[in-house]
């Protein structure tokens, strides 16, 4: 495999990744060490911290922003008023992110942005609700104290025109109910992705897919919407809670538009460059009917990388049946990952108004080392695990997963997928 992924006699595995140019090494000795965080000092649960643990969990909606919406148990719930938040347990809640990566005057004055009556109107029927603009100022002043102003400083009205970002900004967070796994006796036993059950983690796929719809359908701004998820604090959490989130940018990003320039050349990239080049090196994890997982290679950290076969190449064009499958292969891989191990979960998929076809997949990359000053000298990246180490380590947690029935039947352990199984081509 000279072209993307060559082994020297040394041991040394030279990696390109296809679609960024992207070059890592893996270098003999180097990834001999245990991979998940520590937990020195676990401290017993109590019940009480299992559901206020952090401003995440289900005993303080209030410390959210007002809600945009919530999933319980498989219905979908829209901008609840806040006097009705703790009459259900959510499943999962979407709400406006704090600290916005691009801010609603970003959208505003930069692009003339304004939102939709009827976003208006609910901004207006939530604030006019006695229980409603106590919440909205509640987080407001919150949020000023934490950027060091003094709420004080300004008149009410001045603090709920802060808030205007709750109601039409671009940046979301889609967060589940638990902190902490339901078997949990100390503060180690963090909920992860992996540890959902497959039928939770189905209706977070579906509900973060659906929330990335409709971020595009509020703002005709948006070229791409990133979806991601940033588990543990070494990979950006700021909470130790599960959650993704979704932002709406005004560029593709250049990760995007070098992978586009390269579809333009190759459209079957992502099969012959991809998958299929993974399968003749031996690096296929898994399969579903609707998607394959493979060990990928090329990329700076020990990433997994999870491809739709779906001839669909947004994730909320897919149909129930092929969301569903590429959930129940995302969720083994997180399952067998381990819920100690930081890792970040990255969508990509075709941009709308993009003509060009690529595939819906989603990388886990496990951060389970520093850059330092050899990868900022040499652009060449040091990554501690081999594609064919870590297809190794996740093959092997997965057998024992299934045969305990904590992943999906479906999820077929190796295997060859056959050539060209990516049909984002149509």
């Amino acid at each position: 495999m000279p072209r993307f992924l060559q082994t020297l006699p040394d041991g040394t595995v030279k990696q390109v990744n296809p679609f960024t140019g992207t070059q890592v090494w893996t270098v003999p000795g180097r990834g001999n060490r245990p991979l998940g965080l520590p937990h020195p000092d676990p401290r017993p649960l109590t019940d009480e911290r299992r559901t206020r643990e952090c401003a995440f969990c289900q005993d303080r909606y209030l410390d959210t922003p007002p809600e945009k919406a919530r999933v319980v148990a498989g219905e979908t719930f829209d901008w609840l008023p806040a006097a009705r938040l703790f009459d259900t347990v959510a499943d999962f809640r979407r709400v406006p992110n704090l600290f916005e990566i691009l801010s609603y005057d970003y959208w505003r004055l930069n692009h003339g942005y304004e939102v939709a009556p009827r976003i208006a109107r609910r901004r207006a029927d939530y604030l006019a609700d006695p229980a409603g603009r106590a919440h909205v100022l509640r987080v407001i002043e919150a949020k000023l104290r934490a950027a060091g102003e003094e709420p004080g400083d300004l008149t009410e009205d001045e603090r709920l025109a802060r808030a205007d970002g709750f109601f039409g900004g671009g940046h979301d967070v889609v967060i589940a109910r638990r902190h902490f796994a339901d078997d949990a006796a100390d503060d180690s036993g963090l909920a992860s992705s992996g540890t959902l059950s497959p039928d939770e983690h189905r209706a977070f796929v579906r509900f973060a897919a659906d929330s990335a719809r409709r971020l595009y359908a509020v703002n005709p701004h948006a070229r791409y919407v990133a979806v991601f998820q940033n588990w543990l604090r070494p990979a950006g959490a700021s909470f130790d809670h599960l959650h993704k989130q979704l932002v709406a940018i005004d560029e593709l990003g250049a990760s995007q538009e070098a992978t586009l320039a390269r579809l333009e050349a190759e459209p079957d990239l992502f099969n012959a460059a991809g998958v299929d080049h993974a399968a003749a090196a031996g690096l296929i994890i898994a399969t579903t009917e609707h998607a394959v997982a493979w060990a990928g290679f090329g990329h700076r950290y020990p990433t997994i990388e999870i491809a739709s076969r779906s001839p669909h190449t947004r994730p909320w064009e897919h149909t129930r049946a092929e969301l569903d499958s590429v959930s129940d292969l995302l969720h083994a891989m997180h399952a067998a990952t381990g819920a100690d191990v930081p890792c970040n979960e990255e969508w990509y998929y075709q941009p709308p108004g993009v003509a060009t076809a690529m595939p819906w997949r989603v990388l886990l990359k496990w951060r389970v080392s520093t850059l330092a000053g050899f990868e900022g000298a040499t652009r060449i990246y040091l990554n501690t695990v081999s594609p064919a180490a870590l297809r190794e380590r996740v093959v092997t947690r997965l057998a024992a997963l299934q045969a305990s029935g904590a992943v999906a039947a479906c999820v077929r352990i190796g295997g060859d997928p056959g050539p060209a199984p990516l049909r984002y081509l149509g």
